[in-house]
C-alpha cells in the first residue's frame, strides 16, 4: 500500500510541475468516456418486446444510470441481527438530515423483497463517502465488516437465486458455477440457520471451472467458518457423478438443490460493466447457448427426484434464457416442470417469461424458424435456439413462470431466473448410472488425494450426458469415440465414458485421522470432549512429519471425500479447529484451539471454559496480554485453580440488559501464570467492539494519518538525496530511521492501534509484553491470523 501511495504522490507532483512534457490534459481527463449507446442492442430488444409498451425510454434511461451499491448482512442469524441493529441505530441514525455540498444525503433503504431487512441499497458514491466525517465513519464500518465477512457487497438481483432454492439445513446442495462466491455464501448461511446445530446434515459443494477463481471462492466461503462446504474444480458441463456410502453399499449422490448460475453474455450488467455497451453483439449469446444448455442438462441429471434447480443468468436475452429452458423441458419428456414462484419474494417486481422470440445474427439478419437458416449459418445457429412451434407443447411448458428482472422497475441490474422441479429420472437416465466397485477398507491414516495431478493429467469418469444429433460440435469433441452409436437422431443413449482433463495447482492430500490415533487422546482429555464428538471427521493436510493443523468436516462431506478421491479435484474443505503449540505439551496438550472453528467445537467442550462479562470481553479485545487483576472478581475466581494453556472465553447476553450486546460470543484464549489473553483476528476484534458500542473509528483514522505523514516525510527526504545514490537502499534506511523516531507504538501492537486507543485507558503494551509468559511467544508463531508478538 505504501509503494502505491508514493507512486501516486510522485505522479501528482509531476503534474503540478508540468510533468515530463506530456499532454497534461490527457492525464487530467483519464480514459475517454464510453458512450452508452448501442444501436444493435436497441433494435434487438425493441423487436423482441421484452419491455412493456410505453416503458422503453425508462428502460434505456435506467441502463445509462450507475448501479446503486447494495450490501447483504451475512453470518449466523443472531450475529446478523446485531449487525443490523448497529447499522440502523448507530450509522444510519447519524446520516439522517446530513447535508454534503448543500445536498441532503439520501438514506440507505432496505430491499423490500429480501427477508428480515438483511439487504440494503444506497446511492452514496465513494467520492461522497469521503467528504463527511459521518459518511467516512459509515464507509470504514462497511469496509471493516466486509473484511471479516459480516457484510457482503453483492448485486441485488444476484441474491434472488439462493432465496428461490428454498434451502433447508438437511439439503445436499451443488453450486455448479460458484465463483466468486456471494451466492455460495448465502447457501452456507441457510444451512446454518440454527446456530445451535454445529453440524447440519446438509452440505454445499461449490464448483468452478477456473482454477484461479476457485481460490477466490475459498476466500469467500472461509469467512463463514463452516465445516459443510467443499470447493471443487471441474467443468460444470461434465462434472463427475459422485458416490456415497449408504449402509455399506455405494450409491450415486443426487443433490436436493442445485444452483445453476451459468456463464452468460452479461447484458443485464451494463450499469456496472460499461464495456458491455461497446462490445455487445448477438454473437455472444449464440456462442454461449450450447454451453449453457449442456451445463443445465448436467445439472438436472444430478438432481434428486423432487429436488429443485434454479437456472439463472445476468442476461436479458431469450436465447440464453427461455430457449435453454424450453429445450431442456422438451428433452426431459415430462421429467421436469417449471415451478410457479409468483407468490415467493413478495415485493419483487418481475416480468413473466416470453413464449415467442426470434434469432438475429450480428449483421442484423433475423430468423424466425430453424428451416429458414441457410446451411452456411447452421454452425452459428442451432435448432434449440428457436421457440417450440407446437402450441400444446408450448402451453404445457409454462414458460411464463420464468422471471425476468428489468432494471427500471426497482433500480437494479437485469436478470433472469427459472426454477425447475424434477418429477422423475431423465429419459436417458432411466437406468441408474453405473456405480464403481466398492472401495476396500482402509487401515491407518485414511488418505484422500483429490484428482489434482499436475497440468495435463487425466482421470476416467463415467457420466450420464445428453447425446443427441442436435448438440454442438464442441459437445461432440468432448464425447468419447465409443459413444457414436448413441448419437442417432432423436435417440438418447446411455451415459458415455469421457476423459476429463484436470488443470491447476497440485493440492495437498486430505488425510483423516484413524480412530486409534494417539494424537487425539491428550486433546480429548485436556478439553473433556463429549463422547459424541465426531473424531473421525478430523483431518490434516500432510502425510509426513508433525501434524501442525487439525481440520474438521461434517460427516456427510467425509463420506463424499472418502468415496470419490480418484475422480474429484478438491481445492479446499474443512475448518481449522486446532493448531499445534510448540510448548503446549508441558501444559497437557500440544494443540490450542483455533478461533476459526470455535463455534463448531464449543458444543462438545466441557472443560476449560470461562464465562466472562461484557467488561471482561472489552479488556480482552483491547489489550494484548492483560493481567488477571484487571478482570472481574468472578473471572479471577474461575481461573485461579485452572491449569495454564488454551481456554474458551464465553459471553452470554443478559436479557435484562437490552442495551448490552444481545448475541453470544465464543473466543479462543490463553491462560498464563499472571495474565489472560484472547487469540482473535484483528477484524473480528473490531467487529465485536463495534457491536458492544466501543468507538474504534477515531483511532483507526489517527493511525492512517500517522502512516500517511510518515510516507510523506520519507518521500520529502528522498527528493533531497543525491542523484547518484541507490534510491532503494536510501529509502530502506529512511524507513528504519522514521520508525525509530516514531517509536515502538506501531511495532509492538498485536492489533491495530485502532483497538488499543479505543477508550484512552490502555496501558503501555511494551510493559505488558515484558511480563508475558514465554510460552505465548512460541505459540504465537503458529498463528496465521492475528500475528501476535510478545
Amino acid at each position: 500500500m505504501g509503494r502505491r501511495a508514493r507512486d501516486r504522490r510522485r505522479q501528482e507532483r509531476r503534474q503540478e510541475r508540468g510533468g515530463d512534457g506530456g499532454d497534461q490534459a490527457g492525464w487530467a481527463g483519464g480514459y475517454p468516456e464510453i458512450v452508452k449507446e448501442n444501436e444493435l442492442f436497441e433494435r434487438y430488444y425493441r423487436e423482441l418486446g421484452i419491455v412493456p409498451a410505453g416503458e422503453w425510454s425508462d428502460f434505456m434511461a435506467a441502463l445509462r444510470e450507475p448501479l446503486p451499491a447494495t450490501l447483504r448482512i451475512t453470518g449466523y442469524r443472531s450475529h446478523a441481527r446485531e449487525v443490523l441493529h448497529c447499522l440502523k441505530e448507530k450509522y444510519f441514525g447519524e446520516l439522517r438530515g446530513l447535508e454534503v455540498d448543500g445536498q441532503k444525503v439520501e438514506m440507505p433503504q432496505p430491499l423490500s423483497w429480501y427477508p428480515e431487512e438483511l439487504a440494503w441499497h444506497t446511492n452514496l458514491s465513494r467520492k461522497i463517502l469521503r467528504k463527511s466525517p459521518q459518511l467516512e465513519k459509515f464507509h470504514q464500518f462497511l469496509v471493516s465488516e466486509t473484511e471479516c465477512g459480516n457484510i457482503s457487497r453483492q448485486e441485488a438481483v444476484s441474491m434472488i437465486p439462493p432465496l428461490l432454492l428454498n434451502v433447508d439445513p438437511h439439503h445436499k446442495i451443488l453450486d455448479m458455477c460458484a465463483a466468486p462466491g456471494s451466492k455460495t455464501a448465502q447457501l452456507i448461511e441457510m444451512l446454518h440457520a440454527d446456530m445451535n446445530v454445529p453440524f447440519p446434515e446438509g452440505f454445499v459443494i461449490a464448483n468452478d471451472v477456473d482454477n484461479k477463481r476457485c481460490y477466490l471462492l475459498v476466500h469467500q466461503a472461509k469467512r463463514l467458518n463452516s465445516p459443510c462446504i467443499m470447493v471443487v474444480n471441474h467443468d460444470a458441463s461434465s462434472i463427475p457423478n459422485l458416490q456415497i456410502d449408504v449402509d455399506g453399499r455405494k450409491e450415486v449422490l443426487f443433490y436436493d438443490r442445485i444452483l445453476c448460475d451459468v456463464p452468460c453474455s452479461g447484458d443485464g450488467t451494463m450499469r456496472k460493466n460499461i464495456d458491455v455497451w461497446k462490445k455487445w453483439t448477438t454473437q455472444n449469446s449464440l456462442q454461449l447457448h450450447g454451453l449453457q444448455l449442456r451445463i443445465a442438462t448436467r445439472g438436472v441429471e444430478q438432481l434428486a427426484e423432487g429436488g429443485r434447480m434454479v437456472y439463472s443468468t445476468c442476461s436479458l436475452n431469450p436465447i440464453e434464457n427461455e430457449a435453454v429452458i424450453a429445450s431442456l423441458l422438451e428433452k426431459s419428456q415430462g421429467a421436469l416442470e417449471l415451478a410457479d414462484v409468483s407468490s415467493e419474494l413478495p415485493g419483487l417486481k418481475r416480468m413473466p417469461g416470453i413464449t415467442k422470440w426470434k434469432v438475429m445474427l450480428k449483421d442484423g439478419q433475423w430468423f424466425e424458424e430453424w428451416k429458414d437458416v441457410p446451411s452456411n449459418r447452421q454452425t452459428q445457429i442451432r435448432p434449440t435456439m428457436f421457440p417450440v412451434k407446437d402450441e400444446e407443447k408450448l402451453k404445457a411448458m409454462n414458460l411464463e413462470r420464468c422471471l425476468r428482472i428489468l432494471p427500471h422497475h426497482q433500480n437494479t441490474g437485469g436478470f433472469f431466473v427459472a426454477v425447475l422441479i424434477k418429477k422423475s429420472p431423465m429419459p436417458w437416465n432411466k437406468r441408474q448410472p453405473k456405480v464403481h466397485r466398492k472401495l476396500p477398507q482402509r487401515t491407518g491414516d485414511t488418505e484422500v488425494t483429490a484428482a489434482n495431478s499436475d497440468n495435463g493429467s487425466e482421470c476416467i469418469t463415467e457420466e450420464p450426458t445428453l447425446a443427441e444429433n442436435e448438440e454442438s460440435k464442441t459437445m461432440q469433441e468432448l464425447q468419447n469415440s465409443d459413444t457414436e452409436q448413441s448419437k442417432k437422431e432423436g435417440v438418447c443413449g446411455p451415459p458415455p465414458s469421457k476423459k476429463m482433463k484436470l488443470f491447476g495447482f497440485k493440492e495437498d492430500p486430505f488425510v483423516f485421522l484413524p480412530e486409534d490415533d494417539p494424537l487425539f487422546l491428550p486433546i480429548q482429555k485436556f478439553y473433556a470432549l463429549d463422547p459424541s464428538f465426531p473424531k473421525m471427521n478430523l483431518l490434516t493436510r500432510t502425510q509426513e512429519g508433525k501434524k501442525r493443523q487439525l481440520y474438521m468436516v461434517s460427516k456427510e462431506l467425509r463420506n463424499v471425500l472418502l468415496n470419490n478421491s480418484e475422480k474429484m479435484k478438491v481445492i479446499n474443505t474443512g475448518i481449522k479447529v486446532w493448531s499445534r503449540n510448540s510448548d503446549g505439551e508441558q501444559f497437557g496438550c500440544a494443540f490450542r484451539l483455533a478461533q476459526e472453528g470455535i463455534y463448531t467445537l464449543y458444543p462438545f467442550i466441557h472443560a476449560r471454559i470461562i464465562n466472562v462479562c461484557i467488561e471482561d470481553v472489552k479488556i480482552l479485545l483491547t489489550q494484548e496480554n492483560p493481567f488477571l487483576s484487571k478482570f472481574s472478581s468472578e473471572t479471577q475466581k474461575k481461573v485461579k485453580d485452572m491449569a495454564m494453556g488454551s481456554i474458551v472465553l464465553k459471553y452470554d447476553p443478559d436479557p435484562e440488559k437490552p442495551d448490552d450486546l444481545q448475541c453470544p460470543i465464543v473466543l479462543c484464549g490463553w491462560q498464563g501464570k499472571t495474565s489472560l489473553r484472547a487469540f482473535v483476528p484483528k477484524n473480528e476484534r473490531l467487529h465485536y467492539l463495534r457491536m458492544m458500542g466501543v468507538e474504534v473509528f477515531k483511532a483507526k483514522r489517527k493511525e492512517e494519518e500517522s502512516e500517511s505523514k510518515m510516507e510523506e516525510e520519507i518521500q520529502h527526504r528522498l527528493t533531497q538525496t543525491e542523484e547518484g545514490m541507490d534510491v532503494k537502499d536510501k529509502e530502506h534506511d529512511l524507513v528504519m530511521k522514521m520508525e525509530a523516531e516514531i517509536g515502538e507504538e506501531s511495532t509492538h501492537s498485536p492489533v491495530e492501534s485502532s483497538t488499543m486507543e479505543v477508550e484512552n485507558k490502555i496501558e503501555d503494551l511494551d510493559q505488558s509484553s515484558k511480563n508475558a509468559n514465554s510460552h505465548v511467544s512460541e505459540e504465537s508463531k503458529d498463528m496465521d491470523t492475528s500475528n501476535v508478538k510478545d
